[in-house]
């Protein structure tokens, strides 16, 4: 699904990984951690496509293809997800055309006749169950007045709708209370299938409790320095960092 071969990217002239190496097979869940400053979330968005960051290295083979030469676009269409850790909110855009547009954007690059607006109300009805979404929120602008847990419901149920090959979620647990935290992660669990895979990146071992990954990675200073499986997040919340990142620094 995923190879990334030593990874260097950085931002204005500023290196910030240092040669990441992953592989993420279709049907696992990856869980990454880390202090703050490692590198996480500018990983997240290099494989996002955001040309705030220079990648000056390595090589990302995403489904055989090479990602790193697509558009953000294109990487889209192609089924990559990115759940922000802080979404924006979209004034005058409402969730029903916002999403309509992109799942009949990626059908059309897969090759598929576009959702007549029956079949799209229909889709929408049924994914909003997945993320115990109101029918509220969902026909009002995108994120627009949204408090910091709907939100994020909102990308778990854009994540349902488009259906992705590949989801990165960044820090999808910042701001959340335990019930928000249960519902989003629930929703991503359920969206979980052998022909799709799940990057998450997070701080703290509670999401893990719902999410429950193959494996665990540390990043520290712009690299990958540990790798375990689902125990290493409990043992992380225990003992911290410095154990492992004592020899790389």
């Amino acid at each position: 699904m995923l190879e990334i071969k030593d990874l260097h990217a950085g931002i204005e002239g500023r290196e910030i990984l240092r040669g990441i190496n992953l592989t993420v097979k279709a049907g696992e869940v990856h869980a990454i951690m880390g202090p703050n400053g490692s590198g996480k979330s500018t990983l997240a968005s290099v494989l996002a496509g955001n040309e705030k960051f220079t990648v000056t290295g390595g090589s990302v083979t995403y489904k055989g293809e090479n990602l790193l030469d697509l558009s953000i676009e294109d990487r889209a269409r192609a089924g990559l997800f990115l759940g922000f850790q802080y979404p924006v909110e979209i004034p005058g855009v409402s969730m029903a055309n916002f999403l309509k547009l992109a799942v009949n954007e990626k059908r059309k690059y897969q090759g598929k006749d576009p959702l007549t607006a029956a079949e799209f109300l229909k889709m929408m009805k049924e994914r909003a169950k997945v993320v115990e979404i109101d029918s509220k929120l969902t026909n009002r602008a995108v994120n627009e007045g949204f408090s910091g847990g709907e939100k994020k419901k909102n990308e778990i149920f854009q994540m349902a709708m488009l259906e992705p090959s590949l989801s990165i979620l960044d820090e999808t647990d910042s701001g959340l209370d335990i019930d928000a935290l249960r519902i989003v992660a629930t929703g991503v669990t359920k969206l979980k299938r052998e022909d799709n895979a799940t990057v998450v990146i997070t701080h703290y071992q509670r999401l893990l409790d719902y999410i429950v990954p193959d494996v665990v990675h540390v990043l520290y200073n712009g690299r990958i320095i540990y790798s375990a499986g689902k125990e290493l997040a409990l043992e992380l919340e225990q003992r911290g960092y410095d154990w492992l990142i004592k020899d790389h620094q």
